[in-house]
């Protein structure tokens, strides 16, 4: 079957980055927004994990957004409802001071314009454990506008994680795409490379390989931005 749609992971793949140095600048620009307001630093970032595992366990029966809120509630109490604006404009405002500790590739934004030019559906599957405004920022970042994306999904939007197949499951039936005419592209193994098991082709992009159990990587089709485009121009 023709491939119609293809599929983007974003951090690592479209936006370069060491995931830990991205994430220890991420969280110490947000301790250091809402220390004011009374949040002790460590007890935060733990909260925010604590809240980030409940996304990535969330079962369907709420949004990722809920599943978060309903832990910082728990932690911090019902008063600490006044500091969500707050923490709204965080990612609106300070969240871009992260950008710092991102790379940049060129490639990114030429592949997904040719692959647009050739007719095809191009779509965002990152990982929504963000709201939609740091997930916009996050795509400028990487030298796109989130209107390059027919669908991006964001923690408003979602109801699973990466790497249940639920989550790959939702942004199919969003996007009223069957897998069989899908390529998904990412640099996690073993958060964006299951989808295979739908009957979704994929591509392993290395630049920023996460292979945290060690897998043989020759099960996939895989390499840089070059090998990308020809593998694309193969299709």
């Amino acid at each position: 079957m023709e491939i119609t749609t293809v599929l983007f992971d974003l951090d690592g793949t479209l936006l370069p980055m060491d995931q830990d140095v991205f994430t220890k600048t991420y969280f110490k620009l947000l301790a250091a927004r809402l220390a004011p307001l009374g949040y002790e630093p460590a007890q935060l970032v733990d909260n925010i994990w604590a809240g980030t595992a409940a996304m990535v366990k969330n079962d369907g029966s709420c949004t990722n957004e809920e599943a978060f809120w309903k832990v910082f509630y728990r932690v911090y109490g019902q008063e600490s409802r006044k500091d969500k604006p707050v923490i709204d404009a965080f990612y609106r405002e300070e969240f871009n001071q992260a950008r710092a500790a991102c790379g940049f590739a060129p490639a990114a934004s030429e592949v997904v314009a040719q692959l647009k030019a050739a007719g095809k559906t191009v779509v965002l599957a990152t990982n929504p454990i963000f709201p939609a405004v740091a997930t916009q920022n996050r795509i400028r970042w990487a030298g796109l506008t989130p209107e390059d994306f027919l669908y991006y999904t964001t923690y408003e939007n979602s109801h699973y994680c990466k790497p249940n197949l639920k989550y790959y499951e939702e942004v199919l039936r969003q996007i009223g795409r069957r897998p069989e005419e899908c390529l998904m592209v990412g640099n996690d193994v073993g958060e964006d490379m299951v989808v295979r098991q739908l009957g979704m082709q994929v591509f392993l992009l290395t630049d920023c390989l996460i292979n945290r159990q060690g897998e043989d990587l020759s099960a996939y089709p895989s390499g840089g931005f070059p090998e990308l485009k020809d593998f694309l121009s193969r299709l």
